[in-house]
């Protein structure tokens, strides 16, 4: 005797949640493990990556400087 499911839109969306849940969990299990911690440190400083960084070496400039536009 052969078997045949019947699949139907009910177990389709089930089958759906499923797999979202699953990728769900294993995705809060990857950013909250603790190796992954100094790789999201470095990602979190991206945003500040463009600015400029303050040179100590040069202290020929003085501190404050004032602009004579307008």
């Amino acid at each position: 005797m052969a078997m045949f499911f019947e699949i139907s839109s009910g177990m389709i969306r089930g089958l759906g949640t499923v797999v979202v849940f699953v990728a769900f969990v294993g995705l809060t299990l990857w950013v909250f493990n603790g190796k992954r911690s100094p790789e999201f440190a470095e990602a979190r400083l991206l945003p500040f990556a463009d600015e400029p960084q303050p040179d100590d070496t040069d202290t020929k400039e003085p501190a404050a400087t004032r602009s004579t536009r307008p």
